[in-house]
């Protein structure tokens, strides 16, 4: 049995929606029956009902938008750094191996070879590196907790744990899919008439909860991976995919700067950037082009009733 913290949450409900497709037994543990952010109750449940398996999906980032986590810092805090931390000693103490869900925003732009960022790159859109969002600030903290830290080898610095890598570090990045919601990046897009114009890394949100689930299937190495769908798209390819798609007709609009779109539209920076996808694809998990797979939500697209 695999259990899930955050099960009603965006993330959390597509795991439950897989689990039940494919018959696997799971339970989503919720904080009326077992307050997991106690160290000592969550570990003594764990001993008593042994799940083969712990996926946490919990997490804060805020209501419409990660604009709220700058309103709510320390649900934030408690939600995506100190959680995790909480759940590695009693996962440990307990014996059961789990996965946590991080996200890719912990970093902005391109490396300076112009690829994208690997899992041993530092961080660099956190509280210590830039002026970041209170969002991505608390992930990359939420890491740090987990044993991660920037070090220095053979004269360059590494991201890696200063532990023994005993669970997964599963990296979202601005989730979608075919169905409207609020969370749905698809359906952001079509909420507004002006757009942030930036090249992404996305996650097609049924893909990553699929490959997050061969991880553990497969037995591969723990520790840390980017989990987007490989390759890159502009916000001006998606919407005219949307056009093209007949979602919409909308003539959108793009801010000039982030400088006039955080003037305008913003609290706070977003992380707007791109990850390898490398390390999980030579593990033989398997993740379509991020172009085909936004191509394929807007053709199967569900809008709300």
């Amino acid at each position: 049995m695999i259990t899930v913290l955050g099960h009603n949450g965006y993330v959390g409900q597509a795991y439950v929606r897989f689990f039940k497709s494919q018959n696997i037994a799971f339970q989503g543990l919720s904080r009326e029956q077992c307050d997991y952010t106690d160290r000592a109750i969550l570990a003594t449940y764990l001993k008593n009902e042994k799940p083969d398996f712990l996926i946490n999906a919990a997490g804060y980032t805020g209501k419409p938008n990660v604009d709220a986590c700058e309103d709510h810092r320390s649900d934030c805090l408690a939600g995506n750094a100190i959680l995790p931390g909480i759940l590695q000693v009693a996962c440990q103490e307990a014996g059961i191996p789990w996965g946590h869900v991080s996200s890719g925003c912990i970093f902005t732009g391109l490396r300076e070879d112009g690829s994208g960022f690997s899992e041993t790159d530092v961080p660099n859109f956190t509280f210590r590196q830039n002026n970041c969002s209170f969002y991505s600030g608390s992930k990359a903290l939420g890491e740090e907790v987990l044993g991660y830290e920037a070090r220095s080898e053979k004269g360059q610095q590494v991201w890696k744990n200063r532990q023994t890598e005993d669970f997964y570090v599963w990296r979202l990045r601005i989730p979608f899919n075919e169905v409207d919601n609020p969370r749905n990046y698809l359906t952001k897009l079509l909420k507004y008439q002006t757009l942030l114009e930036a090249e992404n890394s996305l996650s097609q949100l049924d893909h990553f909860v699929r490959a997050t689930i061969q991880c553990w299937e497969k037995k591969i190495p723990f520790g840390t991976y980017n989990v987007t769908n490989p390759g890159k798209i502009t916000t001006s390819e998606v919407t005219a995919l949307m056009k093209q798609k007949g979602i919409t007709q909308k003539e959108f609009h793009f801010f000039e700067s982030e400088k006039e779109f955080l003037a305008k539209a913003a609290k706070t920076p977003r992380s707007n950037c791109i990850l390898s996808t490398d390390k999980i694809l030579t593990a033989n998990i398997a993740l379509p082009p991020v172009k085909d797979a936004i191509a394929e939500a807007l053709d199967q697209w569900k809008p709300c009733p």
